[in-house]
C-alpha cells in the first residue's frame, strides 16, 4: 500500500467529518472586532473623570482643593473665549519649536559625529553623559546670572533638555548599526555617501526619533518650568497666576492644554516618523 492510500485510509476509519468541520467553521463564525487603541486610551481617563465628577457631587471633594469638572469646563470656555487662552499656548508652542528646534539639529550633529567617529566619541561623549546626569533646572541659576531671564535663557535650557536624548539616541544608533551591513556596502563598492544613505541612516532612524521624540517630551517639561521660574506669559506663567490666585480652576485648564499640546505634538511626530520609514509600512502590508 502506497503511503498516500495509507493515509486515506487512515482518516477514513479515524472520520472525515472533523476536518471538514474545521474548514467551514471560519465561514460561519466571525472574529471578533479588535477595539481600536485610540478607544482604549480614551478609557482609563473617561473613567477617572466620571470618579472626578461623583466625587464633586457628593461632595466629597472641597472645590478649594479639587474644583469640579463643570467649573474647570467653564474657565476653559471663558479662557477660550476672551481670547486668553489662545495667547498663552501660542507662546508656549513658539518657544518649544525654537528649542526644540535648536536642541534636535545640534543633537543630530553632535550625535552623528560620536557615532561615526571613534576618536570625536572617545573625546567629547563622556563629557555628555556626565551633564545629561544633571537636570537642566539646576543649571537655571547659573545660566541667569550670565543670561538674564528673558527669552534667550528659555531657548536655551529648551534646547539644552532637548538635545541631550537626541544625542544619545543618534549615537547609539548609528553605533547599533550591524557590521555585516557595512561589510555588504564595501563589497558593492559604496562610497561613503551611499553608506551613509543606505546602509548607516536606515539602521539608525528609529533610535534617532526614539530620540527626537523623548526630547520633545523634555522640551514641553522644561518650558512649563521655565515659565513658572521667569516669565510673565505663557502657560507655566498661568499655572503660577492661578496659584497665586487660588484659582485650581486656573491651574487645571493650563495643565490640560499642556498635556493635549504635548500629546498632538508627539503624534505629529511619530506620523513623520512612519513617513520616514516606507520599508515598515511595505513590511506590514506584506504581512
Amino acid at each position: 500500500m502506497s503511503l498516500t492510500q495509507s493515509l486515506d485510509t487512515r482518516s477514513a476509519r479515524d472520520g472525515s467529518a472533523r476536518p471538514k468541520a474545521s474548514l467551514a467553521a471560519p465561514g460561519r463564525r466571525r472574529r471578533p472586532r479588535a477595539i481600536p487603541a485610540a478607544v482604549l486610551g480614551l478609557g482609563f481617563p473617561t473613567f477617572l473623570v466620571v470618579v472626578w465628577w461623583a466625587a464633586a457631587r457628593a461632595g466629597l471633594l472641597p472645590e478649594q482643593i479639587l474644583p469640579a469638572p463643570q467649573a474647570i469646563l467653564e474657565t476653559f470656555l471663558g479662557l477660550a473665549s476672551d481670547g486668553t487662552l489662545a495667547t498663552h499656548l501660542k507662546v508656549s508652542t513658539e518657544r518649544v519649536l525654537i528649542g526644540f528646534g535648536i536642541g534636535a539639529v545640534g543633537g543630530l550633529v553632535f550625535g552623528a559625529a560620536a557615532g561615526l567617529s571613534p576618536t570625536f566619541r572617545a573625546f567629547f561623549y563622556p563629557p555628555v553623559q556626565a551633564v545629561a546626569r544633571v537636570n537642566v533646572l539646576a543649571w537655571m541659576p547659573l545660566l541667569t546670572l550670565f543670561m538674564g531671564i528673558d527669552e534667550p535663557l528659555k531657548y536655551v535650557v529648551i534646547a539644552w533638555s532637548a538635545a541631550i536624548p537626541v544625542i544619545l539616541g543618534t549615537a547609539r544608533g548609528i553605533e547599533a548599526v550591524s557590521p555585516a551591513f557595512r561589510e555588504l556596502g564595501q563589497a558593492l563598492q559604496f562610497d561613503t555617501r551611499d553608506t551613509l544613505r543606505l546602509i548607516v541612516l536606515p539602521g539608525a532612524v528609529p533610535s534617532i526619533f526614539a530620540g527626537l521624540r523623548e526630547g520633545l517630551a523634555n522640551a514641553w517639561q522644561t518650558l512649563v518650568l521655565a515659565e513658572l521660574f521667569a516669565s510673565f506669559e505663557g502657560l507655566g506663567y498661568l499655572m503660577t497666576w492661578g496659584r497665586q490666585l487660588f484659582q485650581l480652576d486656573l491651574v487645571i485648564v493650563a495643565m490640560i492644554v499642556v498635556a493635549i499640546a504635548g500629546l498632538a505634538m508627539d503624534l505629529l511626530l511619530r506620523a513623520v516618523e512612519r513617513r520616514a520609514q516606507p520599508w515598515k509600512k511595505a513590511t506590514a502590508d506584506v504581512h
